[in-house]
């Protein structure tokens, strides 16, 4: 047997290579030794030192010594929302299956603006159904025919100034003709009775004992349009035109009481115009009462107590915190790349990856209408530590970190004492549908002209269905110079090089608002509506132009007398404001349909051209 080859200077015969070699790589396998892998799948780890070594690495021995939440036992008081207060309104009750929206939200259907009918369609619809009530109580008369003679729609007359507004719009014009001495106009028979008018009044009876009865149908068909389009009455408005948002404000019994009896939770919303009404509107008033006047006896809340299991909050790409799971690839918050500047992102970034596993969810169904107020959560950990948690009190933000909270009401402006922390379910509607819009005007900012000017995008027309401002300001105006006389022919060769202009035209759908003092102020301003002349060629000068007014509800706002808005809700950015037809259903499945307002940031700046002596020339450039 040959002796075993010993190198004696390993170094050197690797760099000359003197021994050849041949190296070979053996797979370190386990073998089981059953036909089970139960123990095998255990992945179990002998050293001790190695594990211990793990978790020095990972920090681990630096973590808090805190457990893990496995039982809570919440203490809840609730109180229901029960009043309501449009503005500065008259506080009233609110009922459980009231919705907020259409209480809020609803404004008054335009039914005429300058001595014009609006809003035919709703007006004809109003007319059959008074026609068929007749038809059925009262078969036997020609009543009916009596009605819609006595409250025909007119034929319009191009020649007669009163009906511009329907002759300016052929298709306008030719469908209120087709309906003209047909139907029936049923508003202006509620106006005629609401205006201290009888009903009978132009009809021959033919029994004397016929004018209750139709007073008592009256009833009947004011009933139906009231529940058919839910209007404000006098003083319910919550609009506020000049700031063009809602401001709304509601109550709940606090359980408390004072001197002169029980108090009230009071939040209102001073500033509602984006049309997703939630708990995020509102804010805690320091008020002890909605209605001064008004004074009940405590109301003790509703107490409750549940106990849960806590669960942790889960979401995608949450890290995992086990050894042998891995996340899955739905989110992976590695991939974001966030700026410098990004506050946001990069503390979102921090919750998700480092203390998402931080938080647990306690369920708790809450009726709606409610305002729930957590007292405090009974915690057992699994060390066998039981806890008080009290939810942190909110006040002003500058008492800094806490008043850090989530999904709780803030204070208002006013700074007043600090205040519970409070979740608010209020009474919407989970979808609202909304029509078309029938108005449609953007408030825009003029540097050049140093004004604001209100633009009327859409228009309703007399049918009912809108139309472009643009449109209907030209058809108008070339229709009101129809009846004066043809227009100027084009003016003659100049024979000088200059030509002065006095002012320049603006469309009739730019509507100006200038700016003037608060009265009693010498330094804040704030916008008036104003007005341009209507400028007709070969205009006799006796009378002098009559002013351009708006068309919309929305601007006409207190014509003929002065409208001011704001100054402050006409940012650089501007705003649109829009009206429509919005419809919603109750728990119960009944149907709410109201007219309301929205209110969002608009384009910019715009210039209307708008200029007053200026010289042009009048030789073309080489």
């Amino acid at each position: 047997m040959a002796d075993i080859q010993v190198v004696v200077n390993i170094s050197e015969a690797l760099l000359t290579r003197a021994h050849p070699a041949i190296t070979r790589w053996n797979r370190l396998e386990g073998r089981p030794r059953t036909h089970h892998f139960d123990r095998a799948l255990r992945a179990e780890v002998r050293d001790a030192m190695w594990m211990l070594s793990r978790q020095w690495q990972l920090g681990e021995f630096v973590g808090d010594d805190a457990g893990s939440p496995i039982l809570a036992r919440a203490c809840l008081d609730l109180r229901m929302i029960d009043h309501y207060q449009p503005g500065v309104g008259t506080v009233a009750p609110l009922d459980a299956e009231d919705l907020l929206e259409p209480r809020v939200e609803r404004r008054s259907v335009p039914l005429a603006v300058n001595g014009q009918y609006l809003s035919l369609d709703l007006r004809m619809s109003v007319g059959r159904r008074w026609l068929r009530l007749l038809q059925r109580d009262f078969s036997t008369t020609d009543y009916d025919d009596q009605f819609r003679r006595a409250y025909a729609v007119k034929v319009p007359d191009p020649t007669n100034p009163a009906d511009r507004l329907v002759c300016a719009h052929m298709d306008a014009w030719q469908e209120i003709g087709c309906a003209a001495e047909r139907a029936m106009d049923g508003i202006a028979l509620l106006e005629r009775v609401s205006g201290g008018g009888s009903v009978a009044d132009g009809i021959t009876l033919a029994q004397p004992a016929h004018a209750a009865a139709l007073d008592v149908l009256l009833d009947r068909l004011r009933d139906w349009f009231t529940g058919l389009i839910d209007q404000p009455e006098p003083g319910d408005d919550a609009w506020q035109p000049e700031r063009l948002e809602y401001a709304f404000g509601v109550s709940a019994p606090s359980g408390d009481s004072d001197d002169v009896g029980g108090t009230e939770v009071v939040l209102r919303a001073p500033q509602y115009h984006h049309g997703n009404l939630d708990w995020y509107a509102l804010e805690h008033s320091g008020e002890t009462r909605l209605d001064p006047t008004e004074v009940a006896a405590p109301v003790t809340p509703t107490r409750s107590v549940q106990t849960f299991i806590p669960t942790q909050v889960v979401f995608d790409g949450m890290p995992n915190t086990r050894w042998w799971a891995f996340e899955d690839r739905h989110t992976n918050f590695g991939e974001i790349a966030p700026d410098t500047t990004d506050v946001g992102k990069l503390m979102l970034m921090e919750f998700a990856l480092i203390f998402a596993n931080d938080w647990f969810v306690v369920p708790w169904t809450l009726p709606i209408g409610g305002l729930a107020r957590v007292q405090g959560i009974a915690l057992s950990t699994v060390f066998d530590e039981r806890l008080w948690i009290e939810p942190v009190t909110q006040g002003v933000a500058d008492e800094g970190w806490e008043s850090w909270s989530m999904f709780s009401l803030t204070g208002d402006s006013a700074g007043h004492s600090t205040f519970p922390s409070e979740l608010a379910i209020l009474p919407v509607a989970p979808k609202v549908l909304e029509g078309e819009r029938l108005e449609d005007v953007s408030l825009v900012r003029d540097e050049l002209a140093n004004m604001v000017w209100a633009i009327e995008h859409e228009v309703p027309l007399p049918t009912g269905w809108p139309r472009s401002g643009n449109e209907a300001g030209h058809e108008l105006h070339t229709f009101l110079q129809g009846l004066v006389g043809p227009p100027a022919g084009p003016p003659p060769e100049p024979a000088a090089p200059i030509r002065y202009t006095a002012m320049t035209s603006v469309p009739e759908e730019w509507i100006p608002f200038i700016p003037v003092h608060v009265p009693g102020s010498t330094r804040e301003t704030q916008l008036q509506r104003a007005a341009l002349p209507r400028f007709l060629d070969n205009a006799p000068p006796v009378p002098p132009p009559e002013p351009v007014e708006p068309r919309t509800p929305l601007l006409r706002q207190n014509l003929p007398h002065a409208y001011f808005i704001h100054e402050e809700e006409v940012p650089r950015a501007g705003v649109r404001v829009t009206q429509c037809f919005q419809r919603a259903r109750r728990s119960d499945g009944t149907v709410l349909i109201w007219y309301g307002a929205r209110k969002g940031t608009g384009r910019g700046e715009g210039s209307s051209g708008l200029g007053f002596d200026r010289i042009t020339s009048t030789t073309s450039e080489a």
